[in-house]
């Protein structure tokens, strides 16, 4: 494809990526093709460090008119199950990615493999060793110390092809014996050191091979002969794989491979306030320091879902944080930013009371009802408009009454006067207190002139919400938060253990809440500003038992932000 017919135009994003593939397309490099690969391990949930890898793959595909596959590193059946592969696809699909015809797997090159380790062997390139686990770390070196050679290392390759058939055979213990390649213990790159291809694992039942095999192949060797036999051009990876590339060229050229692909590696997503290590976020959920992978809390793809960010959101934060080689970390601030801009746009605002306050109009007849009109959006007349049943007895915000206010305070208080809104003005007469001086009620008098009118005479400031008592939804309201107090909670420097710094104020339950009676006909997973609150989502995954779960998606401002300054 000539530079002239290249898809790109001047509104894709643009990095060094793609800086790099489109010198490749000017020189017809790999005849014009762009193929790349999304390899998650189904060994967890994805994160949003996973999200930046699969837009960043998918994307690329799409803008260059090549396709980019779907492919499971299934090498590590221990702690890989058909859950994980179920909840990787669908998390692919929620961010708007599609992979064509096919899922592929490692483990659908399986024999394959096995038949490159033994070309490896033929060439004298690898062998079986004996060593252990802790022998071959006092062997390995250090990295300023060159390792030294195994002593198994120079065995012949007829012996070493018979021991590694009599290895698949299952003849052997698992750590007994394992496959290297033979390249060199003293490279000043330490994964050149005799790396290990092979290991035995006895027991398990692979989710996609069950019991056929008790030998599975390493990561190292399996990735890179996965990317040549699709034929993929580009490997994107993270910058952890920097020092792996020597490796993935090394296995490539001493195998004579039809396609070498090449290896680009890009900083990871490293983001405040939260942990994207596999190991510590499975750490989370098996120790239940949260309820589970889709925890809201978590930074999972799945937890993000359920919160209630929705996938263009996601995108917009991948694409305003880039792509380069340099490790940063991202502050919370940016995600919510995001979240918060999308859904001021896109979500229909109703009216919830998180914190209820009966109110008695006293003048208003107890057997009338009526329905009032309210805007959908304020700023969107495409919303519609939606209707708001009115009746005597209605609940406000505990918030908005105070006997003794403060400065501008521009809510209720005893004898003054405050707007409903969409509704009509109304003065509290009488504050009623139970035995302990706890406010429990109000009475109060309506304005029956102030329906959409200024009342003659008289400034009226505040503007609260309320619902109709008689009407109301009851709900239960969690409050997400940040779910560790420190920013960078696994390199605080201060000696403690990531987990010490949980914030213990990162989920608050709410158990009587009211929410305006239209929310009647929310289907779970929608999403909606509770005005003056924040915006909150139906929980698509679970209800209080009769009662609805709304979950705080992100606060109308940064609270975090307004904490800091103080």
């Amino acid at each position: 494809m000539s530079d002239t017919e290249h898809p790109k135009s001047d509104n894709k994003p643009s990095n060094f990526i793609r800086n790099i593939i489109d010198e490749d397309l000017k020189n017809n490099k790999n005849n014009g093709r762009v193929v790349t690969r999304f390899p998650p391990e189904p060994n967890g949930y994805l994160h949003i460090g996973h999200a930046k890898s699969i837009l960043l793959n998918f994307g690329i595909a799409e803008d260059y008119d090549g396709y980019c596959n779907l492919r499971f590193d299934d090498t590590n059946p221990h702690k890989e199950n058909i859950e994980f592969v179920e909840a990787i696809k669908k998390d692919v699909e929620w961010l708007g990615c599609h992979w064509g015809d096919k899922v592929y797997f490692s483990s659908d090159y399986f024999d394959a493999l096995y038949d490159f380790a033994v070309q490896l062997i033929k060439k004298e390139k690898a062998y079986v060793c004996d060593l252990n686990a802790e022998a071959m770390r006092e062997y390995r070196g250090t990295l300023t110390k060159a390792g030294k050679d195994s002593p198994f290392r120079h065995r012949t390759v007829e012996e070493n092809l018979d021991l590694l058939a009599r290895m698949k055979a299952g003849e052997f213990e698992d750590g007994s014996k394992v496959l290297r390649a033979k390249i060199d213990m003293a490279s000043a790159n330490i994964n050149m050191r005799d790396p290990t291809l092979y290991r035995i694992r006895h027991g398990v039942v692979h989710h996609q091979t069950g019991a056929e095999w008790c030998l599975y192949p390493m990561y190292d060797f399996t990735h890179c002969i996965s990317d040549a036999l699709e034929g993929i051009t580009h490997s994107i990876c993270t910058l952890e794989f920097e020092d792996h590339r020597p490796l993935y060229d090394w296995f490539l050229d001493t195998l004579e491979t039809e396609h070498h692909p090449q290896q680009i590696e890009f900083s990871r997503l490293n983001l405040e306030h939260t942990v994207t290590s596999k190991r510590k976020l499975t750490a989370l959920v098996n120790n239940g320091h949260v309820e589970g992978w889709d925890d809201p809390r978590l930074p999972t793809i799945a937890g993000l879902r359920r919160r209630g960010c929705t996938p263009a959101a996601l995108r917009e934060f991948i694409k305003r944080i880039g792509v380069t080689k340099s490790d940063n970390v991202i502050e919370m601030a940016v995600l919510e930013g995001c979240m918060r801009d999308d859904l001021n746009k896109n979500a229909p605002r109703r009216m919830a009371v998180l914190h209820p306050l009966k109110v008695i109009i006293t003048n208003y007849p107890e057997d009338k009802e009526e329905l009032l009109e309210a805007a959908n959006h304020p700023q969107d007349e495409s919303f519609g408009m939606r209707k708001l049943p009115f009746s005597r007895e209605l609940y406000i915000d505990q918030e908005d009454f105070k006997e003794v206010p403060p400065k501008k305070y521009k809510r209720l208080i005893p004898n003054g006067e405050v707007r409903l809104r969409n509704s009509y003005v109304i003065r509290c007469d009488e504050v009623i207190k139970d035995s302990d001086n706890n406010v429990i009620e109000l009475r109060c008098t309506y304005d029956a002139d102030t329906h959409g009118k200024k009342p003659e005479g008289r400034k009226v400031k505040g503007v609260i919400h309320w619902v109709s008592a008689k009407h109301a939804i009851e709900a239960e309201i969690r409050l997400y938060d940040r779910l560790f107090n420190h920013p960078t909670p696994d390199n605080s420097k201060d000696g403690k253990e990531y987990a010490d710094h949980i914030n213990p104020d990162s989920l608050r339950i709410l158990t009587h809440c009211y929410l305006e009676a239209t929310l009647s006909e929310a289907t779970p997973g929608d999403q909606f500003q509770f005005e003056r609150e924040g915006y909150y989502n139906l929980d698509p995954m679970h209800q209080a038992g009769n009662k609805p779960i709304y979950n705080r998606t992100v606060t109308l401002r940064d609270a975090w932000e307004k904490i800091a300054k103080k």
